[in-house]
């Protein structure tokens, strides 16, 4: 046998751990690399990248989910809505800033008066 050592399987079980697993993460690392290897981003794909790219989408993911969380909390809602995603990413500085060019259906718009739209205070002669 070239090199092996025969029987060693048997000796203990030997489970299989996913990339997801062993990095912590949810999100799925093997169907990300399939997907950059797919996708012709690159010639060739390191181990590392769909990793990193992995932690990185979980991460957003997490953030965008809190915030969102946060504003259906706040509008005494117990579910979730594209509203609510809507108002969470406007009201994040940086979320608002990449996700700039982006149409959340059914998010609506934030609340917003122009101050020229506005009535003008009367002065009170004395």
């Amino acid at each position: 046998m070239s090199g092996r050592v025969s029987g060693s399987k048997s000796k203990g079980k030997i489970s299989s751990k996913s990339r997801s697993h062993r990095a912590g993460l949810q999100f799925p690392v093997g169907r990300i690399h399939r997907l950059l290897k797919k996708g012709n981003y690159a010639e060739r794909v390191g181990a590392g990248a769909p990793v990193y790219l992995a932690a990185v989408l979980e991460y957003l993911a997490a953030e965008v989910l809190e915030l969102t969380g946060n504003a259906a909390r706040d509008n005494k809602k117990t579910r979730i809505v594209p509203r609510h995603v809507q108002l969470a990413i406007r009201h994040d500085e940086e979320l608002n800033k990449i996700l700039s060019g982006v149409t959340i259906a059914q998010g609506g718009v934030l609340p917003n008066i122009q101050s020229i739209l506005l009535p003008k205070k009367s002065e009170k002669k004395a």
